[in-house]
């Protein structure tokens, strides 16, 4: 894997840019009034476009800042206090213009790319959800802009900008939250191990063992219920944007193993912030 200055991987650094000018046009286009795109609802979210737009414009400045070594509290690392962080910050912010967020998005999405490259890759640095190095900063940009770039993508009717690269992309991000955001009720009293594989990409591994969650970034060598994802799928189960059923039954995820029941109950041991 190619590197710009050693701290990103060329290919994320040109998916995150690739992801900010996708989500760009899918903000700039689609017809009528800016304003009137800005009020339409989000699928399965209580935000709009222009509320949904305003939250990743914001993001984008926040891990800007971040990765300029500025300390931004947000929240506790819980979905919850994250959800409450959210709503401030938007109540705080007026503009639901869908075009000038746009502008936004890219923007901070550079001044990001560039903060980073200038901080040692060993670098630990506080985000919304623990530390992280500045790659996996990256990563974790890259994913909530996939997320809430898929959702603007299907409020406006548009073609969405995930793809098998772009979600291979998000694994070390995944792998680093995931144990941060298990449901404490759903992995009460589990104990399996999962082996979770991208179709034609890589895996990564989750062990469960009575409520204490451990991911690695290779897969067990004897898993419970091994599960195997179409990537795109994946990504949408995984930020809960897809339903696990829906999935099984169109053949995007497959389970099997000692325990194959666990597959569509896999998701839902976490909580997307």
């Amino acid at each position: 894997m190619r590197l710009t200055s050693g701290v990103l991987p060329e290919d994320l650094a040109e998916a995150i840019r690739g992801t900010a000018r996708d989500i760009a046009e899918v903000l700039g286009g689609g017809g009528g009034a800016a304003g009137h795109r800005g009020g339409l609802p989000v699928p399965r979210s209580v935000w709009t476009v222009g509320e949904a737009a305003a939250h990743l414009a914001q993001a984008n400045v926040l891990m800007a800042e971040i990765a300029a070594g500025h300390e931004r509290p947000y929240g506790d690392g819980t979905p919850g206090s994250l959800a409450e962080a959210n709503e401030r910050a938007l109540a705080e912010f007026a503009e639901r213009d869908p075009e000038p967020l746009a502008d936004m998005i890219t923007a901070q999405a550079e001044a990001f790319l560039a903060a980073v490259e200038r901080r040692d890759p060993a670098e630990v640095l506080t985000t919304p959800l623990g530390t992280m190095s500045p790659a996996v900063l990256g990563s974790y940009l890259l994913t909530h802009m996939l997320g809430h770039g898929y959702d603007l993508a299907l409020a406006l009717g548009r073609p969405h900008m995930l793809d098998a690269r772009r979600v291979a992309l998000t694994l070390p991000f995944m792998v680093t939250a995931m144990p941060r955001v298990a449901d404490p009720a759903a992995v009460a009293g589990l104990t399996a191990r999962f082996a979770v594989r991208l179709r034609g990409g890589p895996g990564f591994g989750v062990t469960v063992t009575d409520g204490d969650v451990r991911v690695a970034h290779e897969p067990p060598a004897r898993p419970d219920c091994t599960i195997l994802t179409e990537p795109v799928a994946f990504l949408l189960l995984a930020l809960g944007r897809l339903d696990p059923w829906p999935a099984i039954a169109r053949g995007k995820a497959l389970g099997w193993g000692r325990k194959p029941w666990l597959a569509p109950r896999f998701p839902r041991l976490f909580r997307a912030p």
